[in-house]
């Protein structure tokens, strides 16, 4: 009963410092082999078919685990996080809402981290002195992202599972540290890879399982993955509520395209694939991106979690083939 689940990417140093350990249910959610399984139990309950898979299946892992609360971040995500939230409190599951300002304003943000440390028992100076710590380990997301794009060194789903990862370290941050030192240290032995297409994936973390080594079987790597980098908090701040200042994510499309353009042209990107969930909001967004964008851009859209389906696989490898020519 001390584990602490949280709907998106939250100040996790908080549920540290209070002694908590945390779980992004999006991280047990999709690296579930039954992962379809809980979208099914899900919609047995009575979530309609045109609502986010992601969301159906936090539903279903919060059903199955046994979590002291939920946190659910009500603005800065998921438009259905309210909705996801009801439905958790129906079945008695304790929930605790969190908010990230649309403005960006300094103090409310503040306000609702210090009401988040009051609900989970904890303080300030705790909470900072679990930041410092963890700077350390976020020092090493940084080493690993240049090795991908810089280096040449890790491959695109390798970057991916380790910087989404960071949104709650695997529950244990200590073991996260060491296993990405390890790994770190196996992959400068490597020899470079050799691109023939370098990509870059914007958007929300993908519901195919299968995505980067399709890419890397047609001769393409992701090279920037936007939103697992920000999840990592990829900054130097001196404290937390400036961290979660800077961190792009909750604070809107053009929020993050400032972050998105400096990326693209760091890491001498070919092109964009910008991933949208069905029968989410953020898929409006993409004519944001379009316009402001100005790389060869290919819009991908899924629904259920597992591989991907033939027609997405086929647009996928004819968009690469371009770029190839």
């Amino acid at each position: 009963m001390n584990k602490i689940g949280f709907t998106t990417s939250i100040p996790v140093e908080i549920i540290l410092a209070a002694g908590k350990i945390p779980v992004d249910l999006n991280n047990i959610f999709i690296a579930a082999d039954r992962s379809r399984l809980l979208v099914d139990i899900a919609e047995d309950a009575g979530y309609p078919r045109n609502t986010c898979g992601w969301i159906k299946g936090l539903y279903a892992v919060a059903l199955e685990n046994d979590f002291e609360a939920v946190i659910a971040v009500m603005q800065g995500d998921c438009s259905n996080t309210q909705a996801l939230m009801e439905t958790l409190q129906l079945k008695e599951i304790n929930t605790i809402p969190f908010a990230y300002p649309f403005d960006r304003d300094k103090n409310s943000l503040e306000e609702q981290m210090g009401k988040l440390m009051r609900a989970l028992g904890t303080d300030w100076e705790r909470v900072n002195s679990v930041k410092v710590d963890l700077d350390k380990v976020r020092v090493l997301c940084r080493e690993l992202d240049r090795m991908t794009w810089k280096d040449n060194l890790v491959s695109g789903g390798e970057n991916h599972y380790y910087l989404v990862s960071a949104s709650d370290f695997n529950g244990d941050a200590r073991r996260y540290e060491q296993e990405l030192q390890e790994f770190i240290s196996q992959a400068y032995q490597r020899k470079p890879f050799k691109d023939e297409v370098r990509l870059a994936f914007i958007g929300v973390p993908p519901i195919f399982t299968d995505l980067y080594t399709e890419l890397e079987s047609m001769g393409a790597r992701v090279v920037f993955n936007e939103v697992q980098r920000q999840f990592s908090m990829p900054f130097d701040t001196k404290n937390i509520v400036a961290q979660y200042l800077q961190y792009t994510y909750p604070y809107g499309a053009f929020a993050r395209l400032e972050d998105i353009q400096t990326q693209l042209q760091l890491r001498n990107v070919d092109g964009i694939i910008h991933y949208t969930q069905t029968f989410c909001y953020r898929q409006i967004e993409d004519l944001i991106y379009r316009q402001r964008l100005n790389w060869p851009f290919m819009t991908l859209e899924g629904d259920k979690p597992g591989k991907m389906d033939a027609r997405s696989r086929m647009r996928m490898e004819a968009f690469v083939s371009m770029l190839k020519k």
